[in-house]
This record gives structure tokens, C-alpha cells and sequence, in this order.
């Protein structure tokens, strides 16, 4: 059989979630105007946040300037900034009750600072509601300008998140406008230049090796990453990159295992991991 039309594995499918505390966080998004990675990218475990009153907040519009061939938002010429969103952000937290938030973007690479200038506005909105609110980031790798780093690691979130998605052999296939050593070197330079906390994710089941993730594994560790989550990739559609193989629940266990051998200090591996998945649970661990 070709395993890329294998049929979904039972433990990669989840149920539809329609409860009255998931629809309130949709209502609060609807009303406060607001994108999530959570339905833009089709995440699986969407029922399973909204549930917990928790959601992936997705600045900066939803039509992304990079065409990566596993993401289901849309590449697009994106609309102005809305000056606004971090405000509506702060909001929608202060609602939602939210004592950890995850931040994530599109990648704008139209913007002279990728966008920096607008995740330090709504990381510092959310700290004036209350300081003690812990927030993840998880950016595009701003062209690598040291200067956009600078600025979030000004506001200073709790996690700095950056995904490098997949092993180097597989970018020109997956994330063409993309550069492992660039990502490589973004995730470096945060832990040089500061004491926030890092952390990446890939994606498994796009073609890659054992040894590839392996020495990628190496790679983290020589940059003293902090965490480090892996989940299986599942296609959108039938248009994106095919599944190439479906890793079996106890092969992630086995990657943790060497993952933290090589020196990996927090290792999130599982199925259905995403990198934004259980990131408070991930934070505290």
C-alpha cells in the first residue's frame, strides 16, 4: 500500500466538540474580531482548547506572504495591520480568563520588522490587564533581522517559540522561502541574548529520517533550546504535500528518549502535538 493514502489512524482522529463553553470562546473571537491558528490551520485538538477556555491567538491578519507547502493559511497579499488587535487581544483574554496565552502570526515579510513592532504592542496590552498573565510567542523567523528580535525580546514574553517545522533535507520540498540555518540561528541568538525560554517544533511523517531527526535533535541541543515539541503532520487537503508515513504512539516515545539523552531539557512528543498544543501544561512541565 502507498502510505501516503494510508487512511487516518483512529489515535490521529478526534471528535467534534460543540459545548456551551466552546461556543462562548467562538463567540468572544467572533466579537472581538479576531483570527486563531486554531481554525486557520484546522488543528485537531481545537474542541479539545476551546473546551479549556483556551485558544492560539493568530495576529496580523490571515493571508500569510509565504507559501509553505504543509500550511493550510492561505498565501495572499495581506490587508494593513489593525492598529486595534492588540487591544481586541487584551480583551478577549481579559474574558476568557486566561492566565496563559500563546501568540502566534503569519509570516509578513511586507512589513520593514516582520511584524515585531506589532507582537511587542499586544504582548505589552495584555501584561497591563495583569503582569502576572504568562505569554508564549510563536513567530516567523523575521527574515533573521536581529533588530526584530530585539524588539519582542524587549517585551519580554515568558516563552520565545520559533518552529524550524522539519529536518533541512525536506525545506526545499516543504518551506522553500525558509532557512533551517537561519531559523537555526534565530533560536541561538534569543538564548544569547537573553534569558527567556526557547522553544521549536517539527513536523514527522514528511519523509524525514531517524538519523535526520537525530541530528537535528543535536543541532537544538548545541543551541541550548529549551523545548522541543514533535506532532504528525496531517495534510489539509489534497492539494498540500502528502503524508509519507504515520508514526506509531510509542516511536514518539522513543524520540523523547533520545531527544533528552542529547541533551534536550523538555521534550513534547505525542500524535497530536502541535506547538502550541497544551503549552501551559509544556511551560510548567
Amino acid at each position: 500500500m502507498d502510505n501516503a493514502r494510508e487512511r487516518l489512524p483512529q489515535y490521529l482522529k478526534r471528535g467534534l466538540v460543540d459545548t456551551e463553553k466552546t461556543r462562548l470562546v467562538r463567540t468572544i473571537l467572533k466579537n472581538n474580531c479576531l483570527n486563531t491558528v486554531c481554525e486557520a490551520a484546522r488543528c485537531p485538538n481545537k474542541g479539545e482548547c476551546y473546551s479549556k477556555n483556551t485558544a492560539t491567538f493568530l495576529i496580523m491578519g490571515n493571508q500569510c506572504t509565504r507559501n509553505c507547502r504543509f500550511c493550510n493559511i492561505e498565501c495572499n497579499k495581506p490587508e494593513p495591520l489593525n492598529n486595534n488587535e492588540p487591544f481586541q487581544i487584551a480583551e478577549a483574554v481579559k474574558k476568557l480568563g486566561l492566565k496563559y496565552v500563546v501568540i502566534t502570526s503569519v509570516t509578513r515579510d511586507d512589513l520593514p520588522d516582520g511584524g515585531a513592532t506589532h507582537f511587542s504592542n499586544v504582548i505589552n496590552e495584555i501584561r497591563k490587564i495583569d503582569n502576572s498573565i504568562k505569554i508564549e510567542v510563536l513567530t516567523p523567523d523575521f527574515k533573521g533581522n536581529t533588530d526584530s528580535i530585539d524588539i519582542v525580546i524587549k517585551a519580554k514574553p515568558d516563552v520565545f517559540n520559533h518552529n524550524i517545522e522539519t529536518v533541512p533535507s525536506l525545506y526545499k520540498k516543504a518551506r522553500p522561502q525558509a532557512i533551517y540555518k537561519r531559523s537555526i540561528d534565530f533560536l541561538k541568538y534569543i538564548k544569547e541574548h537573553s534569558d527567556i525560554l526557547t522553544k521549536t517544533g517539527l513536523m514527522v511523517g514528511l519523509g524525514e529520517t531517524k538519523e535526520e531527526l537525530i541530528q537535528t535533535f543535536k543541532d537544538l541541543a548545541d543551541i541550548k533550546c529549551d523545548i522541543v515539541t514533535i506532532g504528525q503532520y496531517i495534510a489539509p487537503t489534497k492539494g498540500h504535500l502528502q503524508v509519507e508515513r504515520y508514526y506509531k504512539p510509542e516511536e514518539y516515545d522513543e524520540l523523547s528518549s533520545i531527544a533528552k539523552k542529547i541533551g534536550i531539557k523538555h521534550t513534547f512528543f505525542s500524535p497530536l502535538t502541535r506547538s502550541s498544543y497544551k503549552a501551559y501544561e509544556v511551560f510548567n512541565n
